[in-house]
């Protein structure tokens, strides 16, 4: 049987393009497996899929700060590495897919030192720490935006566009109107801060929530362990995150807040959801977000608020701002000319696989 590996963690976002092409993998005959981190978000969302086994490893974070972790995250890593490379040579596996984060890291490795082929994919224009220190190990690198290859190497690079969810194009507006006990007669604004939520955005949010419930109805995503159970305002629903029934809600929001996450602002692009994005600062990351936004801004799919301008008044003019523009959003989203992304990823993957006799396994 042939045998394929996924990795890549730490947010839904290094997450949802293994989501979207392990049950292409699964429906052809392969096995699937999964290695991930023992806690992180990746093992709640693949655990939804019976067929593919998932092995936790041993991770630390690679931070671009100080901080006291930092002595003991390269032991974790060391481990990490050991584990998957042990793992590697025990499934077999023909080829390794990589969507980024600290865990995959250990993963590629581990499979270079099986001389297993890796591919990457990475989603931002700029790539991230975990991928740029995996790129060198890789066969081949997938990107959404085409500029990254200068940054990368052509020779390797194969820009391919965003990896959207089959599943998010088959949502039901009624359905998610049910979910969330909404009516049809008000449009809905959906608040989604990261899978990790996005402490100032809820906070804006819930301050701006006497205006903003006047005109919408709110169905907000605040990421684990920030709920709000005191806070019962009508027309709002909170929950820590959606995945099952999340294309039924995004097919039923009228826009969206949200970080500037690349899988996250393709996905609403792809269903053509105005968009105020509200990218992490250079305080809280490389920038990547920031570029993401101006991006899409430029093409004049969304606005972008900065952070640091962020309160419940920058939030409720800029949400205002969105939605009585947002017939203009929507007839640019409609202009843009969307790739197979999908199959393009799955196909190169096929062809970059080790045949089941490859002699690192003797």
């Amino acid at each position: 049987m042939k045998k394929v590996l996924f990795t890549g963690g730490g947010s839904a976002g290094h997450v949802t393009v293994n989501l979207a092409l392990m049950p292409l993998f699964l429906d052809e005959g392969w096995s699937v497996d999964y290695i991930g981190s023992a806690q992180g978000i990746e093992r709640e969302l693949v655990g939804s899929l019976d067929a593919v086994k998932y092995f936790p490893i041993s991770t630390g974070k690679l931070r671009r700060y100080f901080d006291i972790q930092n002595v003991k995250d390269p032991f974790k890593i060391a481990k990490g590495v050991y584990q998957a490379y042990r793992l590697i040579r025990t499934r077999k596996p023909q080829v390794v897919f990589s969507k980024g984060g600290f865990v995959s890291v250990p993963v590629v490795i581990g499979a270079w030192l099986n001389k297993v082929p890796v591919i990457i994919h990475e989603s931002d224009i700029t790539p991230g720490l975990a991928n740029r220190i995996s790129i060198p190990m890789a066969a081949a690198v997938c990107t959404t935006f085409p500029e990254t290859g200068g940054q990368i190497g052509k020779d390797k690079t194969h820009y391919v566009g965003a990896v959207i969810r089959q599943e998010l194009q088959q949502g039901d507006a009624d359905r998610g109107r049910k979910f969330c006990g909404f009516h049809a007669s008000k449009p809905v604004l959906l608040i989604m801060g990261g899978s990790l939520g996005a402490r100032k955005i809820n906070e804006a949010v819930r301050a701006a929530l006497p205006v903003l419930s006047k005109t919408f109805q709110v169905v907000h995503l605040c990421g684990k362990g920030q709920l709000d159970p005191d806070l019962s305002v009508p027309g709002y629903k909170q929950y820590e995150y959606i995945n099952e029934e999340l294309p039924d809600v995004l097919a039923m929001a009228d826009m969206v807040i949200s970080r500037a996450g690349s899988n996250s602002i393709f996905e609403f692009l792809s269903l053509q959801k105005p968009m105020l994005l509200i990218p992490l600062t250079k305080q809280q990351s490389r920038g990547d977000q920031i570029l993401n936004a101006r991006s899409f801004e430029t093409a004049g799919y969304c606005r972008v608020l900065a952070e640091e301008e962020l309160n419940d008044a920058s939030l409720v003019q800029e949400v205002t701002g969105v939605y009585d523009k947002r017939e203009e959003f929507i007839a640019h989203m409609l202009d843009n000319k969307h790739s197979d992304a999908l199959s393009a990823v799955f196909r190169l993957i096929k062809e970059k696989a080790r045949p089941s006799s490859n002699p690192a396994w003797k």
